[in-house]
């Protein structure tokens, strides 16, 4: 396993663990769980990590992020609640054999798609509404 840390400023820092860079801006407004989960969104859908692929310990991705090992438990329990990812004490956390990058990718751009609708005063059941709508309707 590859150990390498880099901190490009104060504010952020990264480091390639097994081949897969990340990398964490603390000045983000997005939560450092939330970067780290998109990163392991991110490594399945571009063939970076694949199904049954170890990712690192909470502990040792932690430290080398210099964030709490308890944020990134909270992205490791995000990516487990999606099924994207499988932890078993003793054995670590891997990519699920299930796991399907075209899936990840649909439900990354469905949430995508919801956050947009949502800024805009859409409701989620009007979106609904039009993904239901026959083709020549949506055309039109």
């Amino acid at each position: 396993m590859v150990l390498r840390v880099n901190y490009v400023t104060y504010f952020y820092c990264s480091t390639i663990i097994a081949n897969m860079l990340y990398s964490v801006d603390h000045a983000s407004p997005v939560s450092l769980a939330e970067q780290i989960a998109a990163q392991v969104r991110a490594g399945l859908i571009n063939g970076e990590l694949t199904p049954g692929e170890r990712l690192p310990p909470a502990r040792e991705l932690a430290a080398a992020l210099r964030v709490n090992m308890h944020t990134v438990l909270r992205a490791y329990h995000a990516l487990r609640d999606n099924e994207i990812i499988e932890m078993q004490r003793g054995r670590g956390v891997r990519i699920r054999q299930d796991s399907d990058a075209a899936r990840v990718r649909i439900a990354s751009l469905v949430d995508s798609l919801l956050a947009e609708a949502h800024k805009a005063g859409v409701s989620t059941a009007e979106v609904l509404n039009l993904i239901e709508r026959p083709n020549h309707e949506r055309a039109s």
